[in-house]
């Protein structure tokens, strides 16, 4: 599982940064989370490929978080895609996501599934659940966590084979969760397996001001991609506009007991956001100025 930032700015493109656009790789499948302008050319230039992108993630609908779609869509189409597309988002996805895809001539000859979610809306997949709550921003918009469901407990074979169990088949099938006899004593997958293991956790605040309610959804998360438009100097104008200093973002990492915070949605007015990952540190060592392109590994814990 890896995060890799594909735009990591706010409001409009500079040069060191594109705007909104994270991508969470796990298990061969891409999520996004949010889709800026310019987001296909970003995934060319990056270790993915934008032909496994199976869902996106929308926080809401300014520009900068969703003037991708059609253009992914489009090169998506031209390179023969024919497995569906999934599109999350706030009220009003199902809409707008229609209108997208009368823009030009041209036809998708795959199928995109919209879904508008709501505030404590949780939808389950295989090997996680996404879990969606309200962001405090100007207009409707969405955070979103991505954790994975509980695995399995440590195997341990010492045990099975003090119980007189050979390895082999029945190693296999107490592993998969199965009972087996051993003459005539039942053997159960507790009595060699630990503990279920905890599962990873990705929270994305989207566009917010300082929030508890992204607070509480960030408790223990191994990652949370937070907002931080402005230095703390400028508190009072990104409050205004609905967005969160880097220093705000610091304490909510640290209130939550999140493992690393990366500071995204920079502001276009800093050439170099040093000054941001500094005012952080201040109050959470683990914070980091995301960058574009910038890959981070999520190790299973």
């Amino acid at each position: 599982m890896k995060l890799v930032f594909l735009g990591s700015g706010g409001s409009w493109p500079s040069k060191e940064r594109n705007l909104s656009s994270v991508a969470l790789k796990m298990n061969g499948e891409i999520i996004l989370f949010d889709c800026a302008e310019g987001t296909q050319r970003q995934l060319f230039q990056s270790s993915l490929n934008f032909m496994h992108v199976d869902k996106i993630l929308i926080s809401h609908f300014h520009g900068d978080h969703f003037l991708g779609i059609p253009g992914l869509i489009q090169s998506m189409y031209l390179n023969d895609r024919t497995k569906p597309l999934h599109i999350f988002g706030p009220k009003g996805t199902t809409k707008i996501v229609g209108g997208i895809l009368t823009l030009g001539y041209f036809s998708p000859t795959f199928e995109i599934l919209t879904q508008d979610l709501n505030d404590g809306d949780e939808v389950s997949f295989e090997e996680y659940t996404l879990k969606v709550r309200t962001a405090d921003h100007d207009i409707p918009a969405l955070a979103y966590c991505i954790e994975e469901h509980q695995r399995k407990g440590k195997f341990h074979p010492e045990k099975a084979l003090a119980l007189g169990i050979e390895e082999g088949p029945l190693f296999r099938k107490l592993q998969n969760g199965h009972s087996v006899q051993v003459g005539d004593r039942i053997v159960k997958p507790e009595d060699v397996m630990g503990k279920p293991r905890k599962g990873r956790k990705i929270v994305y605040s989207g566009d917010t001001r300082p929030s508890k309610t992204i607070e509480d959804l960030a408790k223990n998360c191994d990652v949370l991609v937070h907002d931080a438009t402005l230095s703390d100097d400028l508190e009072e104008k990104a409050k205004k506009y609905g967005h969160s200093s880097a220093a705000q973002a610091a304490n909510i990492a640290k209130r939550s007991k999140a493992k690393v915070l990366f500071l995204t949605h920079i502001s276009p007015r800093y050439d170099d956001a040093q000054l941001l990952e500094d005012e952080a540190k201040k109050i959470f060592k683990y914070s980091f100025v995301a960058a574009d392109f910038l890959e981070y590994e999520i190790k299973l814990p």
